[in-house]
């Protein structure tokens, strides 16, 4: 299947690094005009503005999506410009990791403001805007770590539970209006998000799949342009897991 997204407008939240870049890229190629927010790695904007010097139709932008604030202020400067969004990828995400019990208050409020808290927000915003032009697409970044509860990953999977469960709720509130919200969730995805992973967690991650492999990034692009296309118009409220089985 082939996507074409001429004409359209992609918001890609971290979308300067790992799946989130790899996102944008695949939305460029497919003919979107494509906002990159991300939060504060520079060198990784800076990188993907060198890259793509050359090719039209992309704006990179720093955003702390868990501002709400600063939020709402890039919302009313699309409106502004007089630029609508057809399509929003929340992507954005952090982690802390450590046990609950260890887990100090400010690693567990600053993930859940960024993962949960960043969703809400954009996802308020992308609605109203969406809404006068009766059409839509909202694709929110899950992980299995909110169904399966990984050790020392509290604070992460109650965010991306909750992102489910947000999006869950969304989905029925905008269907009316030809808007559809639902989630991707990648399982372990060779980016440098787990790269970080000691050697032997990492072993034993790649063990629990059943494809005994670690993801691409352009397998989790490609599963965000299918929910994200007009092709997908009767999918609201779901997940698609992209986990090798996990």
């Amino acid at each position: 299947m082939t996507f074409d997204f001429y004409d359209q407008t992609a918001v890609v939240t971290g979308g300067t690094r790992g799946i989130g870049r790899a996102v944008a890229e695949a939305f460029l190629n497919a003919g979107a005009d494509v906002i990159c927010l991300y939060g504060g790695d520079e060198a990784a904007a800076e990188a993907m503005r060198e890259d793509f010097a050359t090719v039209g139709g992309l704006t990179i932008q720093k955003l702390d999506v868990s501002d709400a604030d600063a939020v709402r202020d890039f919302w009313r400067g699309l409106e502004k410009d007089e630029i609508v969004p057809q399509i929003v990828v929340n992507n954005a995400g952090i982690r802390r990791d450590n046990v609950l019990a260890m887990m100090p208050e400010e690693d567990w409020r600053r993930v859940m403001d960024v993962n949960l808290g960043g969703v809400f927000t954009m996802c308020k915003y992308a609605v109203q805007a969406m809404s006068g032009r009766r059409y839509g697409r909202i694709v929110n970044m899950t992980s299995p770590s909110g169904q399966l509860g990984f050790e020392g990953q509290a604070n992460y999977a109650a965010s991306k539970a909750g992102m489910v469960a947000l999006s869950k709720s969304l989905s029925k509130e905008v269907a009316r209006r030809n808007i559809t919200v639902n989630c991707v969730s990648p399982g372990f995805i060779d980016t440098d998000f787990i790269r970080d992973l000691p050697d032997d967690q990492a072993k034993r991650y790649k063990q629990m799949v059943p494809l005994r492999r670690f993801g691409k990034a352009q397998e989790v692009a490609d599963a965000v342009l299918f929910l994200a296309s007009k092709e997908s118009a009767y999918i609201t409220g779901a997940t698609l897991d992209i986990t090798g089985g996990l």
